[in-house]
């Protein structure tokens, strides 16, 4: 028997019918029995939290021009790998620049727009970039700036300021020291090394008497890094303090005597002549006991004794004269572009290169750290070799940090080529180079 379908009429009447009844009906709370408690109430459920906003990556271009066999594996390899993991949302990248390309592609880049963030450069590239507005001012970069700073060592330190300011800070460093042949010194009956000028006479006297094609020193030319040492340690210098003139320096009592010594060094025969312009094998003479004494850098030592592992050295300070044993700062720096706009990421790298355990890796390729307390280390304390150098930037200076230096340089070495060569007195040589110097140094 089939059922009869219910009409819509007949659910419509009973579900108002059921409606009613409902609504008719009292409320009534539930009795807990004694000694039952009630149900807990349902905790209430927190909103879910949004998950941490992640920084975003930010990407920064260092260039550089270390060397590609060992420094830049270096880097590459093992440095911004660990400062990328201890900061996940900064990338390096590592941009190799060889040194004769250096210059030109950064201000092509510098007049493009598109200069890296941070570059590792020679150190007298600095004033002439800060010169032209490329650079950013670290002491306002950097807040602390002022503590900062003295971290440093003041030599390598003072080749970043320029007008009062620093555009920059120094990555790694060299200086020069003097390097004698101890069988020379042992055949002439010297016991040391010259500690002042006149010990240095002393020396060469007797070092002159082995023969007359043997000379005390040698070095290959009148620019500045060969001289400036001498300069300086006679009490003179290029320029005054604040860089605006030459005139009462340059051609000052203590600069002509440092050119005097020289040019009398080379008429005693104890100087080779060749430091007037000629080309001297300074290393051959000195490998082939000719030549006693010549200064050098840090790179010496390793270099040197490939070529000519039987020949015996010593390494000691610049002879100190009247202004002390004073040499000159080599090296780089590393510098922010005024155009970065990841100042702060480029800013963390740069602190990060300049960290204590970072400049005492780049101590196992040959650089020499700039950091006072790397200074002081067990690891440069134990070293070979790097402590007289750096015993040496205690005291060692900077080329005069100009956007004109290399105008200002070719001065000094053609003025100091005549006065050796005889073609002018010092003083007269050192006159006329003022009057083209003093010109240069005005900044417009």
């Amino acid at each position: 028997m089939k059922t009869r379908p219910v009409s819509i009429t007949m659910l419509s009447t009973l579900l108002a019918l059921s409606m009613l009844f409902a609504a008719c009906t009292p409320v009534t709370t539930p009795t807990v029995a004694p000694g039952i408690t009630e149900p807990p109430t349902q905790p209430t459920t927190e909103p879910p939290t949004e998950p941490p906003t992640q920084e975003p990556v930010v990407t920064i271009t260092f260039w550089h021009g270390y060397n590609a066999d060992v420094e830049t594996p270096l880097l590459e390899g093992t440095l911004i790998p660990a400062f990328e993991a201890s900061h996940p949302n900064i990338k390096v990248e590592s941009v190799l620049v060889p040194y004769d390309q250096f210059r030109r592609k950064l201000l092509i880049a510098l007049s493009g727009g598109t200069a890296p963030d941070l570059a590792r450069i020679d150190i007298i590239w600095t004033p002439q970039l800060a010169d032209q507005g490329a650079l950013a001012d670290l002491s306002v970069e950097i807040p602390d700036f002022a503590t900062y700073s003295q971290t440093f060592l003041p030599g390598p330190l003072s080749t970043n300021m320029y007008n009062g300011k620093y555009y920059g800070l120094p990555l790694d460093t060299n200086t020069r020291v003097l390097v004698y042949n101890k069988s020379m010194f042992a055949s002439a009956g010297i016991e040391n090394p010259p500690a002042t000028m006149d010990e240095f006479l002393a020396a060469c006297e007797k070092i002159k008497a082995l023969g007359p094609d043997v000379y005390c020193f040698a070095d290959g030319g009148t620019y500045a890094w060969a001289v400036n040492p001498w300069i300086w340690s006679f009490g003179g210098d290029v320029t005054d303090p604040g860089i605006t003139t030459a005139d009462g320096y340059f051609n000052g009592p203590e600069t002509v005597a440092a050119y005097t010594f020289l040019k009398d060094g080379i008429d005693q025969g104890y100087i080779n002549p060749a430091m007037a312009g000629g080309g001297i094998d300074t290393w051959g003479g000195f490998g082939n006991n000719q030549i006693a004494m010549i200064i050098e850098g840090p790179w010496f030592p390793s270099i040197f004794e490939g070529q000519f592992p039987d020949t015996e050295y010593g390494l000691a300070l610049m002879p100190a004269g009247a202004g002390g044993s004073i040499s000159v700062v080599g090296g780089e720096d590393i510098v922010l572009f005024q155009q970065s706009t990841r100042k702060q990421a480029a800013l963390e790298f740069m602190k990060y290169m300049l960290s204590e355990e970072v400049q005492l890796q780049l101590v196992a390729t040959g650089q020499m750290p700039v950091l006072k307390s790397a200074a002081d280390s067990d690891t440069i304390k134990n070293h070979p070799f790097f402590g007289i150098f750096l015993q040496q930037l205690e005291t060692a200076k900077a080329r005069t940090p100009h956007p004109n230096w290399a105008q200002i340089e070719e001065v000094m070495t053609n003025a100091g080529a005549a006065i050796l060569l005889g073609q002018v007195d010092a003083q007269k040589g050192l006159d006329d180079a003022v009057l083209k110097i003093d010109p240069l140094l005005p900044i417009q």
